[in-house]
């Protein structure tokens, strides 16, 4: 075996993730990992470390150390591609490169390491591959399913139809003042058709009794409980009077929520660079006024079709007064956004990912300034006798905002 694990650690040495490639108990690898911070001497630039039994292959991450642990014997140059390719992988998991964020997505980390090494030994696979892999698409996957769907929606039909056809023989031996073929029980009628046909018979009317209507006072007549439908159209039959009357009649609430469904956002123009701003505010608020806690997450997602602009700079205009805690990607310039308010990358030979949505900025405010909620609901309620009327005012704070799609939810005991 030549590679042993695999972790991302803290700079103290806590274990974050951590996947064993060989059998190690829980207390040998956190020791490793306890062990490695003390062995580094910050004076070198050596990005490996070996001690009488294994090698530490590391990179720093920001606060974070990405670490392989392998025998002394392993190909160091290969075990240095093979950090390279761990540390590619996780960004593509994690937007933020914290002990938080890692944990969050410690499993699919886990599952990333599995395609890279196996058995303690690399495979041969890139990051597009790792990816693939993971997501585990399987087309023969859709087709068994479908398939499937299929037959189970073809044998529902069926069993409707048959039921259908059952409950007509019935009806028709009730007119004609026969006994109904297959309803005395198990074995006491006789059925032409045989055993079988009545246990068929008897499993598919128990299902369907409790579907079926009580029967009318005259069997001989039509029986009206089965008319589907017949309600709706006394309704408009009703509201079609009504209308001839010249009274204005409102469409039913059911429609309405149909109409409001239909309104979609308005069109956005995408052009070959195309930046989307997201923010998202949750706060509460005492009953009688007075903001308890507001935290509010935005995010600059970066989207770029065009190669030609792939090495591209946004300036940013931040006017904030408010004291927003400003963070940028691990592959950002961070003294370049500093000094300039630019948001470039890191390395000026890299570009940004054609054809994805990329995160290069993200804030965060928490408060408890009244002045700062966007959005005050104001609940006046007055009882009258056995009633309760109720007012509900909702006024926006922040004139820069439009509203669209508001809902207001109200328990009710």
């Amino acid at each position: 075996q030549v590679l042993l694990a695999a972790a991302v650690c803290t700079k103290a040495g806590k274990a974050i993730v951590s996947r064993q490639f060989v059998e190690m108990t829980r207390t040998r690898i956190e020791g490793l990992l306890a062990a490695f911070p003390k062995l580094m001497n910050t004076g070198k630039q050596h990005t490996f470390v070996e001690t009488e039994s294994v090698r530490y292959v590391y990179q720093p991450m920001e606060k974070l150390y990405m670490v392989l642990i392998t025998t002394k014997n392993s190909n160091i140059l290969e075990d240095l591609e093979t950090l390279r390719l761990f540390s590619r992988v996780i960004p593509e998991y994690c937007r933020a490169l914290e002990e938080n964020e890692i944990s969050e997505h410690c499993f699919d980390l886990i599952f990333a390491f599995d395609e890279i090494v196996a058995l303690g030994y690399r495979e041969n696979v890139n990051l597009a591959q790792i990816r693939t892999f993971t997501e585990m698409d399987s087309h023969e996957e859709k087709v068994f399913r479908a398939v499937r769907e299929t037959q189970e929606r073809e044998a529902k039909a069926e069993m409707r139809r048959k039921a259908k056809e059952l409950q007509q023989a019935r009806r028709d031996a009730e007119r004609q003042g026969k006994k109904a073929p297959g309803f005395g029980g198990f074995g006491s009628s006789a059925v032409s058709g045989g055993t079988t046909a009545a246990m068929i018979t008897e499993t598919i009317i128990e299902t369907e009794k409790p579907k079926v209507a009580p029967a009318p006072a005259r069997p001989s007549g039509p029986s009206k409980a089965l008319k589907l439908g017949a309600k709706g159209k006394e309704v408009d039959n009703f509201v079609d009077k009504l209308k001839s009357e010249g009274e204005n009649i409102m469409t039913s609430v059911g429609k309405r929520s149909t109409e409001a469904a239909k309104v979609l956002a308005p069109p956005v123009n995408v052009e070959s660079v195309h930046m989307k701003i997201e923010e998202k505010i949750s706060l509460t608020c005492g009953r009688d006024g007075g903001l308890q806690n507001m935290e509010l997450h935005g995010m600059i997602m970066l989207h770029i079709s065009d190669e030609k602009f792939a090495r591209i700079r946004l300036h940013v205009e931040n006017e904030d007064k408010r004291g927003v805690q400003l963070q940028t990607h691990p592959n950002v310039d961070k003294k370049l956004f500093t000094a300039e308010s630019q948001i470039g990358l890191k390395n000026p030979e890299k570009s940004f990912p054609i054809n994805s949505d990329v995160g290069v900025l993200k804030w965060r405010l928490q408060t408890t300034e009244e002045s700062f909620i966007p959005l005050t609901i104001n609940c006046w309620p007055s009882e009258s006798g056995s009633s309760c009327d109720v007012n509900i005012e909702y006024e926006l704070q922040e004139e820069s905002l439009e509203l669209n799609d508001v809902i207001i939810t109200i328990p009710l005991p």
